[in-house]
């Protein structure tokens, strides 16, 4: 895994333009984040917020601008090169494998590092050992959720993507969640980007958010200040917190 000086921001994005096709998404898109940082990505719908996961994971190609990972131009890269460099990504789609186990979609997840890491995913998630023998069609939605998260940790990485983690679960799932994201942001010093619709549980959750219009930065605060902000909140997202 790459290593950076203490001043180097994990993540560095200057002025990133991307999209799909003659579609402009992120447009001057430009912030930076450090070790361990928990950051909210928040705004309306359509405004570039799972585009820019995308275009940091290498999955949407960047126009111009460039992106930064622990001091290395990684905009040239593919997906699999940024993983290995310690990228991790969760999609709003979850992607687990159907037709595996819990186990077996857990050890997909462990790049060369012995089976007894599995016991780090079971730890955080105590629900996943428990539905080990179970095939991913057999669990919840909350459990497809850990189990995609739980594999993605296991690759160790030192950022940790996260789109829409509480789409479509339960509130006591969604606080389950957040709480055992928070326990290993924590025990493992890991930094995350989390975009969320649920935008009270995501500033909650966050040190520092980020609020995104027409693919650029309108407006960054602490988290907790922001949930205070109900005017700001209005403005650029549709609502305020409470």
């Amino acid at each position: 895994m790459t290593t950076a000086t203490h001043s180097t921001p994990v993540l560095a994005l200057h002025d990133v333009v991307a999209g799909y096709g003659p579609t402009t998404v992120l447009d001057g898109l430009s912030f930076e984040m450090h070790a361990g940082e928990r950051l909210a990505m928040i705004g309306r719908n359509g405004v570039g917020k799972t585009t820019a996961l995308r275009a940091i994971m290498g999955l949407v190609p960047l126009r111009s601008g460039c992106l930064q990972f622990m001091g290395q131009e990684i905009a040239g890269l593919q997906p699999h090169q940024r993983a290995a460099l310690g990228l991790g990504y969760v999609p709003q789609t979850r992607d687990i494998f159907p037709s595996l186990t819990v186990e077996e979609n857990l050890l997909a997840g462990l790049k060369h590092r012995p089976r007894s890491a599995l016991d780090e995913a079971y730890a955080l998630f105590p629900r996943l050992a428990e539905r080990r023998r179970n095939g991913g069609t057999q669990l919840s939605g909350g459990e497809q959720q850990m189990l995609s998260v739980a594999r993605a940790l296991l690759g160790r990485p030192t950022l940790l993507l996260l789109d829409e983690p509480l789409e479509g679960l339960a509130p006591l799932i969604r606080q389950e969640l957040l709480q055992a994201f928070a326990r290993m942001a924590q025990q493992t010093g890991i930094a995350t980007i989390i975009v969320e619709q649920q935008v009270d549980e995501a500033l909650h959750y966050a040190q520092r958010a980020l609020i995104l219009d027409h693919g650029t930065v309108v407006h960054t605060a602490a988290a907790a200040e922001l949930r205070a902000d109900e005017a700001t909140l209005e403005r650029w997202v549709g609502m305020a917190v409470h």
